[in-house]
């Protein structure tokens, strides 16, 4: 098959700069997350089997990998429990054109190499459709594989360039460019800084796509960056002199383009220093409420941008909600809000496609991937839903805010 390497250009970041964005998490992240949460139990145990009814011959195989131990868990475990409630309600309502869905979720520990172990078992089970990888370094991994494969991949949350850069890879989340440009400019237009530190994470992709696109934007902008400090996966426990050169830069807010783990010692390094900016940061930040040991109290006012909160009221989130705490004893997180809209965004591909589970996996995917172009989903993180044949989504941004210890719509 033809390669087409979609690597996003400047134009296409500047032209999607309202798009923000779903997390992809290489894999080097740490910290304290347990990954025992109320909902791991369950979504464990469908980690190597088929977890929806179907019979094989009558099903489209959907196969799925993430972190479902590690510290990245939390991820993973909200991404497989979100799909398979989409799936099973897709099942019990009839199916898609009369075949039903079946899915497979193998962990992988968010790390490339297993992840694409995780393909491979997938393959062997007979998979026709990735719904995956969740972090954007294994779904970089896979990208490769589904491409010589020419298999149909919608990631939920790879957030990487790469994890849509040939013909056949699509995401629901947005990439790390549109992250940081739409942070500055929601930082800008609604006057929430005049002088804005940024700490990030120079050794991870996914931070530095972000760091760099936030740059760039802010020169638009009425704030200042007065400072720029940077870490590294080697160097990530003690932030106390990127927090200091924040402070006597006077930064009225700090950006974190960072994942939950750091950004839990950096709350509680900065209130130990008597230092009390607004913190405002990216998906990356989702989940720092469930880290063992840390002080809820310090993310007060935290902001992040985010397409899902738990408590908007719309039907569609309520009904999600409800469902979800019902299965899994949790609330869910972005990156269940993602999977689930992926779920639902291969059921309308399917319909408007037409293809059938008897197909071959290369007719499946050129059937799907120019349906993907023509659909339009609403959706948990977003209304009107579209996709480019570049594999990228339009919605609109949304922003929350931690307020008495859950997200809230701002």
């Amino acid at each position: 098959m033809k390669r087409f390497n979609r690597l996003v250009s400047a134009a296409v970041v500047s032209a999607m700069v309202l798009a923000m964005a779903g997390c992809g998490n290489t894999g080097a992240g740490s910290g304290s997350q347990s990954a025992d949460s109320s909902g791991a139990e369950n979504a464990q145990e469908g980690t190597s089997a088929q977890a929806s009814s179907g019979s094989g011959a009558g099903s489209f195989m959907i196969g799925s990998m993430g972190p479902l131990t590690g510290d990245n868990a939390v991820y993973g475990i909200a991404v497989q429990n979100a799909a398979q409630l989409a799936v099973d309600e897709i099942n019990a309502a009839g199916g898609v054109n009369g075949y039903t869905l079946e899915l497979n979720f193998q962990d992988d520990e968010a790390d490339p190499e297993k992840a694409v172990n995780a393909y491979n078992v997938l393959k062997d089970w007979g998979a026709q459709i990735i719904m995956g990888a969740v972090t954007s370094g294994a779904c970089i991994a896979v990208t490769e594989k589904t491409m010589e494969d020419n298999m149909f991949q919608l990631t939920p949350s790879g957030s990487a360039v790469e994890c849509a850069q040939y013909d056949n890879c699509f995401r629901v989340c947005f990439s790390d460019p549109n992250q940081g440009a739409a942070s500055a400019r929601y930082i800008g237009e609604n006057a929430l800084a005049s002088k804005v530190a940024i700490i990030y994470d120079s050794s991870n992709v996914y931070s530095t796509g972000i760091y760099e696109s936030f740059v760039q934007e802010a020169a638009n902008q009425n704030f200042e960056i007065v400072a720029a400090e940077a870490f590294t996966s080697d160097n990530k426990t003690d932030f106390s002199v990127q927090l200091q050169k924040a402070r006597d830069a006077e930064a009225d807010l700090v950006f974190l383009p960072i994942y939950y783990q750091e950004s839990s010692l950096i709350l509680t390094q900065a209130n130990s220093m008597g230092y009390a900016p607004s913190f405002f940061s990216c998906d990356g930040m989702d989940g720092i409420l469930s880290v063992q040991n840390f002080d809820q109290s310090l993310a007060e006012g935290v902001m992040l941008l985010t397409p899902f909160a738990a408590d908007a009221e719309d039907e569609l989130t309520q009904s999600f909600v409800t469902s979800y705490q019902e299965n899994f004893g949790d609330i869910p997180n972005q990156f269940a809000a993602d999977a689930y809209d992926a779920i639902y965004a291969i059921k309308a591909a399917i319909e408007q496609s037409g293809v059938t589970p008897d197909m071959s996996v290369s007719d499946i995917c050129e059937g799907l991937k120019g349906a993907m172009t023509q659909i339009t989903i609403d959706g948990l993180t977003g209304t009107g839903m579209t996709w480019t044949a570049d594999g990228e989504p339009n919605k609109e941004p949304k922003a929350v805010k931690i307020v008495n210890g859950v997200y809230t719509a701002m």
